[in-house]
Protein backbone atom coordinates (compact mmCIF):
# COMPACT_ATOMS: atom_id res chain seq x y z
CA UNK A 1 0.00 0.00 0.00
CA UNK A 2 1.01 3.34 -0.56
CA UNK A 3 2.25 5.45 2.50
CA UNK A 4 2.65 9.16 2.86
CA UNK A 5 4.28 11.68 5.39
CA UNK A 6 2.81 12.07 8.57
CA UNK A 7 3.93 14.93 11.37
CA UNK A 8 2.32 14.18 14.41
CA UNK A 9 3.02 17.09 17.34
CA UNK A 10 1.47 18.45 20.42
CA UNK A 11 2.52 22.09 21.61
CA UNK A 12 5.23 19.90 24.02
CA UNK A 13 6.67 18.53 20.48
CA UNK A 14 6.87 16.49 18.12
CA UNK A 15 5.93 12.82 18.82
CA UNK A 16 5.86 11.32 15.13
CA UNK A 17 7.51 12.06 12.00
CA UNK A 18 7.76 8.96 9.36
CA UNK A 19 5.92 7.27 6.94
CA UNK A 20 2.36 5.88 7.24
CA UNK A 21 -0.46 3.92 5.44
CA UNK A 22 -3.05 5.67 7.36
CA UNK A 23 -4.12 7.74 9.73
CA UNK A 24 -7.87 7.21 11.72
CA UNK A 25 -9.02 9.40 14.38
CA UNK A 26 -11.73 11.79 15.52
CA UNK A 27 -12.93 14.53 13.79
CA UNK A 28 -15.42 17.07 15.57
CA UNK A 29 -18.06 15.93 12.47
CA UNK A 30 -16.63 12.07 13.27
CA UNK A 31 -14.29 9.34 12.44
CA UNK A 32 -12.07 9.97 9.16
CA UNK A 33 -8.95 7.93 7.71
CA UNK A 34 -6.42 9.86 5.94
CA UNK A 35 -4.84 7.36 2.81
CA UNK A 36 -2.00 8.59 0.53
CA UNK A 37 -3.37 10.66 -2.21
CA UNK A 38 -5.64 12.43 -0.11
CA UNK A 39 -6.66 15.85 -1.10
CA UNK A 40 -5.52 18.46 0.91
CA UNK A 41 -7.78 19.12 3.45
CA UNK A 42 -8.27 20.06 6.94
CA UNK A 43 -10.28 19.99 9.66
CA UNK A 44 -10.46 20.37 13.91
CA UNK A 45 -10.35 17.16 15.88
CA UNK A 46 -12.78 16.03 18.48
CA UNK A 47 -11.96 13.48 20.95
CA UNK A 48 -11.54 9.57 20.70
CA UNK A 49 -9.04 6.50 19.56
CA UNK A 50 -6.93 7.48 17.05
CA UNK A 51 -4.81 4.93 14.75
CA UNK A 52 -1.58 5.15 12.87
CA UNK A 53 -0.82 2.52 10.29
CA UNK A 54 2.71 1.96 9.71
CA UNK A 55 4.34 0.46 6.25
CA UNK A 56 4.96 -2.59 7.71
CA UNK A 57 1.42 -2.95 8.89
CA UNK A 58 2.05 -2.21 12.82
CA UNK A 59 -0.93 -0.03 14.35
CA UNK A 60 -0.08 2.26 16.92
CA UNK A 61 -3.14 3.28 19.02
CA UNK A 62 -3.44 6.68 20.92
CA UNK A 63 -5.99 8.79 22.64
CA UNK A 64 -6.44 11.83 21.05
CA UNK A 65 -7.97 14.80 22.66
CA UNK A 66 -8.89 17.96 20.43
CA UNK A 67 -6.64 19.66 18.11
CA UNK A 68 -6.08 20.51 14.30
CA UNK A 69 -5.81 17.78 11.18
CA UNK A 70 -4.54 18.96 7.79
CA UNK A 71 -3.13 17.37 4.81
CA UNK A 72 -1.42 19.98 2.27
CA UNK A 73 0.48 18.84 -0.66
CA UNK A 74 0.21 14.71 0.66
CA UNK A 75 1.55 15.43 4.07
CA UNK A 76 -0.41 15.40 6.80
CA UNK A 77 0.12 16.78 9.64
CA UNK A 78 -1.69 16.46 13.55
CA UNK A 79 -1.11 19.41 16.13
CA UNK A 80 -3.09 18.10 18.80
CA UNK A 81 -4.01 19.57 22.10
CA UNK A 82 -2.96 16.11 23.81
CA UNK A 83 -2.17 13.21 22.51
CA UNK A 84 -1.43 9.99 24.16
CA UNK A 85 0.18 6.65 22.69
CA UNK A 86 -1.56 3.90 24.31
CA UNK A 87 1.41 2.21 26.42
CA UNK A 88 2.11 5.80 27.91
CA UNK A 89 -1.14 5.92 29.48
CA UNK A 90 -1.25 6.16 33.13
CA UNK A 91 -4.59 4.08 33.75
CA UNK A 92 -4.63 4.34 37.32
CA UNK A 93 -4.78 8.62 36.81
CA UNK A 94 -7.18 8.11 34.28
CA UNK A 95 -9.85 6.13 36.62
CA UNK A 96 -9.10 8.69 39.41
CA UNK A 97 -9.62 11.48 37.00
CA UNK A 98 -13.14 9.47 35.73
CA UNK A 99 -14.11 9.24 40.12
CA UNK A 100 -13.31 12.67 40.83
CA UNK A 101 -15.58 14.01 37.35
CA UNK A 102 -18.27 11.83 38.80
CA UNK A 103 -18.62 12.72 41.75
CA UNK A 104 -18.55 16.15 40.82
CA UNK A 105 -21.63 15.73 38.78
CA UNK A 106 -23.45 13.83 41.26
CA UNK A 107 -23.11 16.55 43.77
CA UNK A 108 -25.64 18.48 41.09
CA UNK A 109 -25.85 22.09 42.00
CA UNK A 110 -22.87 22.86 39.82
CA UNK A 111 -23.17 26.26 36.91
CA UNK A 112 -23.53 25.64 33.15
CA UNK A 113 -19.91 26.61 33.46
CA UNK A 114 -19.12 23.80 36.16
CA UNK A 115 -20.84 21.03 34.66
CA UNK A 116 -19.51 21.81 30.67
CA UNK A 117 -15.79 21.36 32.82
CA UNK A 118 -16.60 18.09 34.75
CA UNK A 119 -18.21 16.47 31.92
CA UNK A 120 -15.28 17.01 29.42
CA UNK A 121 -12.99 15.57 32.31
CA UNK A 122 -15.08 12.47 32.60
CA UNK A 123 -15.26 12.86 28.41
CA UNK A 124 -10.93 12.43 28.64
CA UNK A 125 -11.19 9.80 30.88
CA UNK A 126 -13.11 8.11 29.10
CA UNK A 127 -11.34 8.13 25.79
CA UNK A 128 -8.35 7.47 28.01
CA UNK A 129 -9.32 4.57 29.69
CA UNK A 130 -10.69 3.07 26.18
CA UNK A 131 -7.75 3.49 24.68
CA UNK A 132 -5.74 2.06 27.14
CA UNK A 133 -7.51 -1.40 27.11
CA UNK A 134 -7.15 -1.73 30.74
Amino acid sequence: MKTFPLKIGTPDGLLFDGEAERIICRAITGDLAILAGHVNFCTALGMGKAEVVLPDGQRRTAACIGGMLSVMDGTCRVLATTWEWQDDIDIDRAREAKSRAEEILAKGGLTDQEYAAAEAKLRRSLVRIGVSGR
